[in-house]
């Protein structure tokens, strides 16, 4: 502990820029949404929110979160990279209902899921009734 308390570290200051980056606010936000342009900040928020969602399932799935398998019915680049990881649209219907739902999520590139794929879901706590991408069910 420092003088003037504790310091962050740099995974928490690098997450703070990128929340600043993401709402458009403090130096970074205003600064990137200035250069950027508003349809190219839509994207960098879009990706941003893409991001966030699969830290999401990553601590609904440490938690315990139940999964639900579903066939995948179609999948469209979107065009994006995070990480180096596509963004995909996929539409997914889970197993047992003839629901479909449409989901933009980050996907590895090591493991794209196709057309007729399983995969697992995760319901998403931030919108009841729907779901979050939980990857393949294969451990990496």
């Amino acid at each position: 502990m420092g003088i003037f308390g504790r310091r962050k570290s740099r995974e928490e200051k690098a997450a703070e820029i990128a929340g600043q980056v993401a709402s458009g606010k403090g130096f970074y936000g205003r600064a990137t949404r200035a250069f950027l342009g508003n349809e190219d900040y839509a994207r960098v928020q879009q990706s941003m929110g893409a991001y966030n969602s699969g830290l999401g399932v990553q601590q609904l799935l440490a938690a315990g979160a139940p999964t639900t398998t579903a066939v995948v019915v179609s999948i469209a680049d979107t065009g994006q990279l995070v990480n180096h990881d596509p963004v995909v649209d996929l539409v997914v219907q889970p197993t047992g209902s003839t629901e479909r739902f449409p989901l933009r999520t980050i996907v590895s590139k090591l493991r794209i899921p196709r057309t007729g794929d399983q995969v697992l879901l995760v319901a998403d706590p931030a919108n009841p009734g729907g779901y979050l991408y939980a990857g393949d069910g294969v451990t990496p």
